[in-house]
């Protein structure tokens, strides 16, 4: 691809996008077999049995959903007071608790390598919530949303490496997403850092990589569901990775995350994480961004 870069329009914006990149040359709207023939994608079967369509969005008509068909991501777990994470959620979203007064808290780096909107890093800070309309105890509920690897969250910061990415997130989906540099590599064990603003350290992972499982497309789809408010209605936002070649440890040893005083690590001491359960890593996958719907049973004006 060339380092050159075009203006491409943006609902009311312009934003500068990879000469000859998959933004601008196919606006969101590829041709799959065009695709296909791409070396650095792989099997894309998985998105040709999700079609696109054009639907409106708050910047406009927009082809969706938005895919993605190359990342790697490492997921980290906590643990964290309940009381803190219920203090920095919005009404009436509830922390799934795993044990009593204590919920969980998910840092994520993603590396998306091939994608419709160009290849970027991103890096989210999410607490776990209770699924809308959830009744009964919090651990079953816990244990049937790994069962069936469908989880939902409430994004609390969403930095990422390029205009276009942090465009379509603010303005179409009104996350909490700015610039910033990223690096994620999986090449000799896993090693994950976000800058501050100034271009100091923020936070710095390493970790083990334990023993990988590749495994049949479409055979292990994770769902995780953001909600978010967006124009002070709330709203759903389905996200599903097609896992290709992942390892999962409970209670991971050898996992460093060292936090330097940014932003994102002010974060992290303001929900008083604490002791990780769990790590993913999914060194080859796919994923399908959909389009946030509305979502009337959090919604008083919808009950």
């Amino acid at each position: 691809m060339s380092e050159r870069c075009v203006e491409v329009e943006f609902g009311p914006e312009r934003v500068r996008v990879p000469e000859g990149g998959y933004y601008d040359r196919f606006r969101m709207n590829p041709d799959l077999d065009e695709v296909a023939r791409d070396p650095a994608t792989g099997n894309i079967d998985f998105f040709r049995r999700i079609p696109k369509q054009q639907v409106d969005s708050r910047v406009g008509r927009v082809w969706a959903p938005n895919f993605f068909y190359r990342m790697c991501s490492v997921q980290l777990l906590y643990l964290a007071p309940a009381a803190r994470l219920r203090a920095m959620l919005p009404q009436p979203l509830e922390p799934l608790r795993a044990l009593p007064g204590r919920g969980l808290v998910a840092l994520t780096f993603f590396s998306y390598l091939v994608a419709d909107n160009d290849p970027y890093n991103e890096v989210s800070i999410a607490v776990v919530v209770r699924r809308p309309g959830a009744r009964g105890p919090n651990m079953l509920e816990l244990i049937k949303s790994m069962r069936r690897r469908n989880v939902y969250g409430h994004v609390l910061a969403l930095p990422v490496t390029t205009e276009i990415a942090r465009m379509r997130g603010v303005q179409g989906y009104q996350l909490p997403k700015w610039l910033a540099r990223i690096d994620v590599s999986m090449e000799e064990g896993v090693r994950a850092n976000i800058a501050a603003a100034d271009g100091t350290p923020d936070l710095t992972l390493g970790a083990l990589l334990a023993a990988l499982r590749a495994v049949p497309s479409q055979s292990r789809i994770n769902t995780t569901n953001m909600l978010n408010l967006i124009d002070g209605r709330w709203h759903q936002t389905k996200v599903q990775t097609n896992i290709l070649n992942h390892a999962e440890q409970m209670l991971p040893k050898g996992v460093e995350l060292t936090r330097h005083g940014g932003p994102m690590s002010q974060l992290f001491d303001g929900l008083g994480v604490g002791k990780i359960v769990r790590m993913d890593v999914v060194k080859d996958g796919q994923a399908v961004l959909n389009m946030p719907t509305p979502l009337s049973a959090l919604d008083p004006k919808g009950r």
